[in-house]
Parts: structure tokens; C-alpha cells; sequence
């Protein structure tokens, strides 16, 4: 509910759009991403995502807030798949166990945009997205069974509730004494349990909310709609403007020279 009154004073441009036309968008982007792992389309299209973040009423604190596990995710990647790649071009740093030379920093670099490039979308989706919107246009436009529709309103409804769960978590943990000291493999231990309490917990809640949506004949047939699904103008930019990120991105990397399929990537 609180995600959804979020949404709801949310005035960015995006939030506006219709999500099947927001997923289509991004999934452009992500196909074209997908075909190569060179430097140059990935920084093109990430250029441009960042510059739409305005438009989803985030800012740069914001996108880190929402999505830096990606991010570091990211980032380890693109830094184990420099010191791991095969060697190619002048050796730039030799550290005995390891080594980085040109194309292997350029393979590094290219996997760690990508995975930015990639991950970015989805947090601009997810975070000018409404739930009950993407359902209502999953099952009105999309045509897709109620009982798909319904556990993924519910999965995007428990995701929120997952992190201050863990919060809750943690702090009743905290007060019991447990997690908040003692060595790093204690810690790890501390954290461990503490998931595994996550865990049991979502799984209780999922159970919950299946019996509670079974009880109130969701998912039976004919159903009547609170709010009409509809594409607009809007929508017809929105689509555009991934095809142009998608477009802007391939053809750099060919006017480059560095445009470079995954399945045959020089080594």
C-alpha cells in the first residue's frame, strides 16, 4: 500500500505510461545488450538511461538506494572477468597469481557496463511501475490467466514487505543480543539465521495471502475491472525510445569497430 501511494504522488512522466509498453521498452534494450559484450554499446545505452531517471522521478541517491546489490553486482563481475579472462594485447599489470592486459580489460570493462546497462532499466521499471497497474494490463491487454496475474501482484506486493520484514527481523535479533557481535564467521552464522527466519516468515505470509485470495473467489471468471487498461500517445514514445536506445547502442559499437557477439567473443 505504501509503494502504491508512492506511485500514486508520483508525477514523472513514466509513472503515466502504460507497463506493457514500459516492459516492451526494456526489453528491447535488453535483447540488444544481451548480443554483445563490447564497451562502447553498453555506455551508449546506459548514457541514455541515466539521463531518463528525471523522467522516473529518481535521482542518483535514489538508484543506488533501490538498486546497489545490482550495482556491486555489477561491478565484482566486470572485475573477476578482467582477472580471469585470457590475456590478449599488452600485459597492464602482472601480479603474479593474476594479470589484466588490454583485451581482457576491455572484456571486464564491457561486462560490467552491460550489467549496469541491464540492471538499470529494470529498478526504472519497478520503481514507476504500480503493481495493480501491471496486472490490470497484464490481464486486459496481455490476455494472461488470472492465477498468473494474481501471484505476480502478490510476489510485487511481498517484495517491499520482504525488506522491512528484515528489518524487523534484525531488530528483534539485535535485542536478543544476537548478530550484533562476535567474529566475522559469528556474523556470517547471525546473518544466516536471520534468512532463514526470512525465509519461513515469507513463506507463512505467501500462505496467508493464498488461502485469504482463494476465500474472496479470485481468479473465477467473468471478472468486472475498477480501472480500464489503455494505451496512449505516451505509450507509442515510450516504445520508441527504447528502440532508439536499442538502435543508438548497436550502431555505435559498429561504427566503432568494437561491436562483439557473445557467442563469438575474441578471446
Amino acid at each position: 500500500m505504501r509503494q502504491e501511494l508512492t506511485l500514486r504522488g508520483n508525477h514523472a512522466v513514466l509513472t503515466r505510461a502504460n507497463p506493457l509498453a514500459k516492459f516492451a521498452a526494456v526489453m528491447l534494450v535488453t535483447m540488444v545488450l544481451a548480443l554483445s559484450i563490447d564497451w562502447v554499446s553498453a555506455s551508449v545505452a546506459l548514457t541514455f538511461e541515466l539521463a531518463l531517471l528525471p523522467l522516473a522521478g529518481l535521482t542518483v541517491g535514489l538508484l543506488w538506494q533501490r538498486g546497489w546489490p545490482l550495482i556491486l553486482a555489477a561491478a565484482l563481475g566486470g572485475w573477476s572477468t578482467t582477472i580471469l579472462a585470457p590475456d590478449s594485447g599488452s600485459i597492464l599489470l602482472d601480479a603474479r597469481i593474476w594479470s589484466i592486459s588490454e583485451g581482457s580489460l576491455e572484456l571486464g570493462l564491457g561486462f560490467m557496463l552491460r550489467g549496469l546497462a541491464i540492471a538499470l532499466p529494470a529498478v526504472l521499471l519497478m520503481s514507476c511501475t504500480d503493481p495493480t497497474d501491471l496486472a490490470d494490463a497484464l490481464a486486459q491487454k496481455a490476455k494472461l490467466p488470472h492465477r498468473f496475474v494474481l501471484g505476480t501482484l502478490a510476489a510485487m506486493r511481498l517484495v517491499g514487505l520482504m525488506a522491512e520484514e528484515w528489518q524487523t527481523i534484525g531488530m528483534a535479533r539485535r535485542a536478543r543480543g544476537v548478530g550484533s557481535h562476535g567474529n566475522p564467521l559469528q556474523r556470517l552464522r547471525a546473518t544466516l539465521g536471520q534468512s532463514f527466519g526470512l525465509l519461513v516468515q515469507a513463506v507463512r505470509r505467501a500462505s496467508r495471502l493464498a488461502v485469504t485470495m482463494e476465500a474472496r473467489g479470485f481468479g473465477d471468471a467473468p471478472r468486472t475491472w475498477a480501472r480500464k487498461s489503455a494505451f496512449s500517445g505516451l505509450d507509442a514514445w515510450v516504445f520508441l525510445g527504447g528502440l532508439l536506445i536499442a538502435g543508438a547502442a548497436v550502431a555505435s559499437a559498429l561504427a566503432a569497430g568494437t561491436w562483439n557477439m557473445v557467442f563469438l567473443a575474441r578471446q
